[in-house]
């Protein structure tokens, strides 16, 4: 019995041994061959994370947190709160920049414009109403009646102007300024002043037609009060006002760079999402970050064209309207400087004194209109009025022969004949000449005003809808990325 079960256990026991070896190294191939799969592994990887983040979260909070933070599905709620509040972030700011454009464009064309145009009525009129009443005193006896009402509608001009020109610029509310506005004081003093100029002028008056002398000295103490005072005063708050042009307008010719910055961020940050979830999750799409990748790109195209267009117009509104029209204000000033130097020098009977005060006006008035067709012509701005310029820098030159030919009466005692050159209503009288160079200037005047506001509508319509559509596509981004990787977040737990 023990020689036959011997070799029994011994074949037995070779069958055991040898099946004891085999198990192990088939084990060892299959392992081999499932390691060798990236599904297993990331697999793998997933869970010895999540074991840790159970471990880690036993032991502390902090330290969980950060456990967890570091892990797959810690990383992709990171990311989608940091594009969610990146998407409304965003889409606030560019919001709010594109109102306030919005707004100033708005506040430019409803108030500071106006305000600024008053304040150009003021001083023109202003300037109007002493020539007139020096061309009127200068007439003898009963003065024109076409001059009367020249002087008369230019007070009533200038009155008018002066309480609109008391308006600031950045209130909606339209109130009269206080101590606080830079002009108080020369509101203040045309305040006090223009009726005691209009009551030195209806002394003159009356004494002239009495045939007093003293007349001419009520007239020389009003215009001397209208030279210091009154002029400089509007000259300033003309100034002032225009400056709140130029102002909003230097920023609203840039455009909102930015907004663009912060828009192309964060189409960086949703690309670079997209790319770690293609390698974390093999989905070469997310629907989520597709969706909100759409809607910030449109609504930075929609930008760019708006903003960009909007800049432009702004910026035409500067070069062919604003620019132009602080020029040829300025001119009709100098314009209305240079008649008031003409007729007063005849009530003074002095034509050497205020020669050079005529001579220096009616050069500025040159230089100006001659820069503005020097500009049309090489192309720089051909939205000016050309012909009304050419046609005033032909009048300018025939005003400026004719005040030669009155200065050459006057040094021969010829004073009737001077005085008809310069205030009759002949074709070759200096008040002829004097009224074409300033109704084209005042033509020229309306024209380029009327550009400058059509460019600053048009900025405004391009940028209309805008900061509320932006608004929107931000908020659709917002909500997508959410949903969208919800369910990537989902497939960890």
């Amino acid at each position: 019995m023990k020689s036959d079960a011997s070799p029994a256990r011994l074949r037995f026991s070779g069958l055991g041994d040898g099946a004891a070896r085999s198990t192990p190294e088939s084990i060892a191939q299959a392992a081999g061959q499932l390691s060798t799969s990236p599904q297993l592994r990331r697999a793998l990887t997933d869970r010895r994370e999540l074991v840790a983040a159970a471990r880690a979260r036993a032991q502390s909070p902090v330290a969980a947190l950060r456990v967890f933070a570091s892990s797959t599905p810690g990383k992709l709620i990171i990311i989608t709160i940091a594009l969610t509040i990146g998407c409304m972030t965003t889409g606030w700011y560019a919001s709010v920049t594109l109102n306030n454009r919005i707004l100033a464009l708005q506040q430019l064309i409803s108030r500071a414009e106006p305000i600024a145009e008053s304040s150009q009525v003021l001083f023109s009129s202003l300037s109007i109403a002493d020539a007139s009443a020096n061309s009127a005193f200068i007439s003898g006896g009963l003065e024109p009646v076409e001059l009367r009402k020249r002087y008369s509608n230019a007070i009533a001009s200038a009155s008018a102007a002066l309480v609109t020109a008391a308006n600031s610029p950045d209130e909606d509310g339209g109130a009269l300024r206080t101590e606080d506005d830079p002009v108080h004081a020369d509101l203040v003093a045309l305040t006090i002043n223009l009726p005691v100029y209009t009551g030195l002028v209806e002394t003159a008056r009356a004494n002239n037609r009495l045939g007093n002398p003293v007349g001419s000295a009520y007239l020389n103490e009003a215009s001397g009060l209208m030279q210091e005072t009154l002029l400089p005063a509007a000259q300033r708050i003309y100034e002032q006002r225009t400056s709140a042009i130029a102002q909003p307008q230097q920023v609203l010719t840039r455009p909102p760079y930015l907004v663009y910055a912060t828009l192309f961020l964060l189409i960086g940050a949703l690309l670079a999402a997209s790319r770690f979830l293609d390698r974390r999750t093999r989905r070469r799409l997310n629907m989520g970050i597709l969706v909100s990748l759409v809607a910030v790109t449109a609504g930075t195209l929609w930008l760019l064209i708006a903003g960009l267009t909007s800049a432009a117009a702004t910026n035409t509104a500067r070069e062919d309207g604003a620019d132009p029209l602080h020029a040829l204000t300025s001119a009709r000033i100098s314009l209305q400087q240079a008649r008031s130097a003409q007729t007063l020098s005849l009530v003074r009977r002095d034509q050497t004194a205020l020669n050079d005060n005529f001579t220096d006006a009616t050069r500025g008035v040159a230089e100006v209109l001659n820069q503005l067709s020097a500009d049309y012509e090489s192309g720089k701005s051909k939205a000016l009025p050309i012909d009304d310029i050419n046609a005033a820098r032909v009048a300018l030159v025939d005003w400026q022969t004719t005040d030669r030919e009155i200065g050459k009466r006057l040094a021969s005692g010829d004073y009737l004949g001077a005085r008809n050159l310069t205030v009759g209503t002949g074709a070759a009288s200096a008040a002829t000449y004097y009224a074409k160079v300033d109704d084209a200037i005042v033509r020229s005047i309306t024209k380029a005003r009327s550009t400058f506001r059509d460019n600053i509508y048009t900025a405004g319509r391009f940028l209309a809808f805008s900061s509320s559509g932006i608004a929107a596509l931000s908020l659709i981004a917002a909500v997508a990325i959410p949903l969208g990787l919800y369910d990537r977040v989902r497939e960890y737990r």
